[in-house]
């Protein structure tokens, strides 16, 4: 029996990809937005009778750019997603948007919906960092979209930011996080940017257009959100999320514990309690088609391993108690000697209360400490 259950829908349309971008989401293809819209709702109502109709308490609209559809299919997913599930009064709803590409219609239809949470990238405050990531937005526009958003009555409004950004500086990154904070705000998502492979961004670096902060900067600007959030009452739980208290996003919380989840739309991934994952096709026009999911199933060594990786991230890290009732066996057995050479070094430690989890030095070298535990 599910007791808790997340929701995701993927919108993969956007106005313009970025320079940083390899996520599955594809420009000029918005003139399918209701051939894709039907064909989720189909997912959708058809995996919520398989599984009975479920509780669920979280639903996450990622993207590509959700805001961008048109405000009465949104609705339309909405209505599929209450009918297929059965959605808690106070569940969590959050939905993604862009700055200047969020209408008062859209809000409107947000809100009636249910959506409770925005989440709105805004990566920089300074025009100069925006262009080089590709982004279509200023500052003037992130604060008009903040602004309608809680006019529209969504007080829970979350902004993401990015440094090691090419030409940010130290100082640049301050201003960003004290603009940010400034806002009416009730969480701050801070990811330091990572070069993918066949993106514009990476072009450039290859070319040598472009120069990233050095490793040591980079590391001052992160430890600078941490202690200029901290002092304006946004505290960190998670390595790249800071919340107001009571404002953490439970979705990701249950992402990041292992709660089940299921994915609805082109390369949404699913997480089933047998510990079997699912991932639609990546291809939009794949997943139009009606290609089937692929399956993924994680031994238990697997499974533990995963356990540890997403819980770590966050600051409270992982209870030994919800270890041993997942898996049959503590932490310290599963793992053994693996846990030494991070406990010595001082980047993990146990809780009193019965946590393992990582000092503020190991949040700095989390890879490090996955390394030894890998199985």
């Amino acid at each position: 029996m599910i007791n808790r259950l997340g929701l995701y829908v993927h919108v993969p349309f956007c106005a313009k990809k970025c320079a940083y971008c390899d996520f599955p989401s594809w420009p000029g293809k918005l003139a399918l937005q209701a051939q894709y819209v039907s064909r989720v709702r189909e997912e959708i109502l058809r995996r919520g009778r398989e599984a009975g109709r479920p509780p669920a308490d979280t639903v996450f609209f990622g993207g590509g750019t959700p805001s961008l559809i048109r405000p009465e299919l949104l609705g339309l997913l909405l209505k599929s997603l209450y009918e297929a599930f059965d959605i808690a009064p106070d569940a969590e709803i959050t939905c993604e948007a862009n700055p200047g590409m969020l209408s008062h219609a859209f809000l409107d239809a947000a809100v009636s919906g249910g959506v409770n949470r925005l989440s709105i990238g805004a990566q920089s405050s300074h025009e100069q960092e925006l262009r080089v990531l590709g982004r279509q937005h200023d500052w003037e526009k992130v604060q008009q979209a903040v602004h309608d958003a809680t006019s529209a009555g969504i007080s829970n409004v979350n902004i993401d930011l990015m440094f090691g950004l090419p030409g940010q500086s130290r100082a640049s990154w301050e201003e960003t996080l004290l603009r940010t904070s400034d806002l009416p705000l009730e969480h701050i998502a801070c990811y330091g940017l990572i070069i993918e492979d066949n993106t514009p961004l990476k072009a450039r670096f290859d070319r040598g257009e472009l120069q990233l902060p050095e490793p040591e900067e980079e590391r001052e600007m992160y430890n600078l959100a941490i202690s200029l959030l901290k002092s304006r009452g946004i505290h960190q739980y998670e390595i790249s999320n800071f919340a107001r208290p009571g404002s953490e996003c439970r979705h990701n919380i249950g992402c990041w514990t292992r709660v089940p989840y299921l994915g609805f739309g082109c390369a949404a991934h699913s997480l089933r309690d047998t510990g079997t994952r699912l991932q639609n096709p990546d291809s939009l026009d794949d997943y139009l088609a009606n290609s089937e999911a692929g399956q993924i199933h994680l031994d238990k060594q697997e499974q533990m391993f995963e356990q540890m990786m997403l819980g770590l991230r966050m600051t409270t890290g992982v209870s030994d108690e919800a270890f041993q009732k997942a898996f049959d066996i503590g932490i310290a057995r599963a793992f053994g000697k693996r846990l030494h050479p991070s406990l010595s070094r001082g980047l993990t430690r146990w809780t009193d209360d019965g946590f393992f989890c990582l000092t503020d030095k190991g949040m700095d070298l989390m890879n490090t400490v996955l390394l030894d535990l890998m199985p």
